[in-house]
């Protein structure tokens, strides 16, 4: 399979703007932390629009605080009239709901206009890697507009393409999921890189819900912790996205096996062997894997029993 990053993302501006500053990590290859301004697009019309939203907010605390009070003069003026009973109108509750709105409506937009501003400074949810960088310092961006692609580095993942044969010999249920209880089988990946081959540790976390109907192939996928950690004594290597590496998955345990030459099986699953009066019988057989020279089988094979090769 090829190596492909867990989550991978398109960096896109929500607020538009001329590109004040660029990370200078933020290139093709770079890594980033968590959170770490990546570009920065220029604040000053959002800052003006927090001071005015702060204002206006001012103004309808103000307007609140003017209505409250004609609201308890009226509600003084109706009780010393000596009448229990007085209209909604004339006790200003109308006035009061129409300023308690329009100072949540002043809070709204001066929480909107902070957001803009938060929004000027693009940053990544993870620690990654740029894939893409799209924008340079004095370009123009627009809300919604593309201005990288990054990946998250903790975790890289691979989907294996497995028969139904080899999909038999590894506890692979299809819809599997790994958790702590059941954390999937082991898996080495093996990669080539400038020449020299390598491995890494990881583990099949799940499998796809169905067959693919093309292939007819199942696919598990297998992850690897910390693809990019790099080993002081250089014995190991980042895991490089886009690599093709090969699996080598644990499998389950199966009693009973017997390897035999691959030369001995006929018409794919069937052996010739001699019982104890040295009579050839013809045997059907449940072959597990196979290679050039060798398979495994198991069946109804006697220990010690020959088997004719042919």
């Amino acid at each position: 399979g090829t190596v492909d990053p867990r989550y991978e993302i398109d960096l896109v501006a929500q607020v538009s703007g001329r590109v004040e500053e660029v990370n200078k990590n933020f290139v093709e290859g770079g890594f980033f932390k968590a959170g770490e301004p990546l570009i920065t697009i220029d604040k000053r019309d959002y800052e003006l629009a927090v001071i005015k939203a702060k204002a206006r907010v001012a103004e309808a605390v103000q307007a609140l605080a003017t209505e409250k009070g004609r609201a308890r003069q009226a509600q003084r003026e109706w009780r010393d009239l000596g009448n229990t009973e007085a209209n909604e109108l004339f006790l200003r509750k109308p006035q009061l709901a129409s300023a308690e709105a329009q100072r949540a409506s002043a809070e709204a937009d001066l929480d909107k206009a902070k957001l803009d501003l938060e929004r000027t400074v693009v940053t990544a949810p993870f620690n990654g890697r740029v894939r893409e960088a799209l924008v340079d310092t004095g370009q123009y961006v627009s809300p919604g507009g593309r201005v990288g692609k990054v990946y998250d580095t903790s975790v890289a993942e691979i989907r294996l393409a497995l028969s139904d044969k080899q999909t038999a010999l590894v506890e692979l249920p299809l819809g599997f999921r790994g958790d702590e209880t059941n954390p999937g089988p082991s898996v080495t990946i093996t990669g080539v890189i400038g020449g020299e081959k390598y491995q890494w540790e990881g583990r099949i976390v799940r499998t796809d819900a169905s067959v693919d109907t093309n292939t007819r192939m199942y696919y598990a996928v297998a992850e690897v912790a910390d693809p990019f950690v790099e080993h002081p004594e250089k014995t190991q290597v980042p895991l490089v996205v886009g690599l093709f590496v090969t699996a080598e998955i644990n499998g389950r345990e199966i009693e009973n096996v017997v390897q035999i030459p691959r030369r001995a099986l006929f018409k794919n699953n069937q052996i010739y062997s001699l019982d104890t009066e040295k009579r050839v019988q013809l045997k059907t057989v449940r072959v597990l894997m196979t290679t050039k020279n060798d398979a495994w089988i198991t069946g109804k094979i006697s220990e010690g029993e020959a088997i004719i090769v042919g």
